[in-house]
């Protein structure tokens, strides 16, 4: 099915891609986990399997209503921004004392605070939703029947691809985060992406 429809399964693909790509809550919170290589697998698959849903709810029409229900979106909106409001604090004070981090490359987070902050991160993040369920939902219309499947299974791929290579890829990037320095620099960044991106959101009501 999906080799002969092709070009709908490389859209979805490729356009599944640049949608993910760019640098934001998630992806931070995914490179982050990487470098502790701290339940990756877990993490990732979770990230993965959450945009694969939505964006099976976008492809079968869930994007249209969400989009006429503006107060849905505002109180996901409010929401999204306290959360990330709140990891940008505890991201700066994490660069006051970067030396804690190094320490824990040896050892283990709680899974279930991983696992709680990557849903977080996720559904409480109104740009995923109009990313996954607006964007790549209403951009299905172009295909039909099973060309519209296959886009689907392309963007669903795309997602998995993505986590999966930033999250195991981290690891190439512990040798320059062996020093505190190196992570003082990240979590300043993550800070400064979580805070932007409260603000953008808070900016779009």
């Amino acid at each position: 099915m999906v080799m002969s429809h092709a070009p709908a399964f490389l859209s979805g693909f490729f356009l599944g891609l640049s949608l993910i790509v760019a640098i934001g809550a998630q992806n931070a919170f995914i490179l982050r986990q990487g470098l502790l290589r701290q339940h990756v697998f877990v993490l990732c698959f979770i990230c993965a399997l959450s945009d694969a849903v939505l964006i099976a709810a976008g492809v079968a029409g869930l994007g249209t209503l969400i989009a006429t229900s503006p107060r849905l979106i505002a109180i996901v909106t409010i929401g999204g921004a306290a959360f990330l409001f709140t990891y940008a604090v505890i991201a700066f004070r994490r660069a006051l004392n970067p030396q804690a981090m190094v320490a824990a490359n040896t050892g283990e987070g709680s899974l279930r605070a991983a696992i709680a902050a990557c849903l977080a991160f996720t559904f409480l993040n109104p740009h995923v939703y109009l990313d996954t369920v607006v964007l790549l939902g209403s951009l299905s219309a172009q295909f039909e029947g099973a060309g519209r499947l296959a886009y689907g299974v392309g963007a669903c791929i795309g997602s998995f691809v993505w986590f999966f290579a930033l999250g195991y890829g981290a690891r190439l990037l512990q040798p320059v985060f062996a020093r505190p320095s190196a992570w003082r620099v990240l979590d300043v960044l993550i800070g400064l992406v979580m805070a932007a991106i409260g603000v953008s959101l808070l900016g779009s009501l």
